[in-house]
C-alpha cells in the first residue's frame, strides 16, 4: 500500500499469538453463569408458581439447552478466532465470535496499560491486558493470557509507550 505522501505501508495482517488454552474453560464458565442463573431464576419460578409452571419451566428448558450448546462450543471457535499481537508499533488484537473485530492501537497513541484478573479468571490462572488509547473507540483488551505472560507484557508496553512518549517529547522540542 502506498500513501500519496510517505513510505510504503505493509499491508495489515492478523495478529498471530493465540491467547492460553486455558480460555477455553473460562468462556465455559462465562457461558454456564449467564445462562445458569436464568434457568434457576426460570425454573424457581416455575416451582413457586404451580398455575404458571409450564410458562416458567419450558423456557427454563430451552435456556438450559442453548447453554450447554454454547458453553460446549463457542468457547472452541472463541478460540479459533481471539490472536493478539505486539510490534514495535502497535498492539493488535483479533476477538469475537459472531461479530469478528481487529484492532490496532499504535503505541505512540497509548495511555494505559493495566492488568485485570477477576476472581474465575484468577481460577484458570488467566489475565487480561487493556491497553487505553486516545481512540473514541476505546481500550483494546487482550483477554485470556497466561497471568504471568501478562504481567510480562504489562511491563514490556509500559517501558516501550515511555520509550515512544520521550522520542515524541524530543521530536516535539525540536521541531519548535
Amino acid at each position: 500500500m502506498r500513501s500519496d505522501s510517505g513510505p510504503v505501508l505493509p499491508a495489515p495482517r492478523p495478529p498471530q499469538s493465540p491467547v492460553d488454552p486455558r480460555c477455553r474453560g473460562w468462556w465455559a464458565v462465562q457461558w454456564a453463569v449467564l445462562f445458569g442463573s436464568a434457568v434457576i431464576v426460570l425454573a424457581g419460578l416455575g416451582l413457586l408458581i404451580p398455575p404458571a409452571r409450564i410458562w416458567f419451566l419450558v423456557p427454563a428448558a430451552v435456556l438450559l439447552a442453548a447453554g450447554l450448546v454454547l458453553a460446549l462450543t463457542a468457547p472452541r471457535v472463541q478460540y479459533q478466532v481471539h490472536r493478539w499481537e505486539t510490534t514495535d508499533d502497535a498492539v493488535y488484537v483479533r476477538s469475537g465470535w459472531l461479530w469478528r473485530e481487529w484492532r490496532a492501537a499504535p503505541l505512540s497513541r497509548v495511555q494505559t496499560v493495566d492488568l485485570v484478573r477477576g476472581p474465575i479468571q484468577r481460577g484458570f490462572g488467566l489475565a487480561t491486558v487493556t491497553v487505553t488509547t486516545a481512540s473514541a473507540k476505546g481500550a483494546v483488551k487482550i483477554e485470556a493470557l497466561d497471568a504471568a505472560e501478562a504481567e510480562d507484557l504489562v511491563q514490556q508496553l509500559t517501558v516501550r509507550t515511555q520509550g515512544t512518549a520521550e522520542q515524541q517529547g524530543a521530536d516535539d522540542r525540536d521541531a519548535t
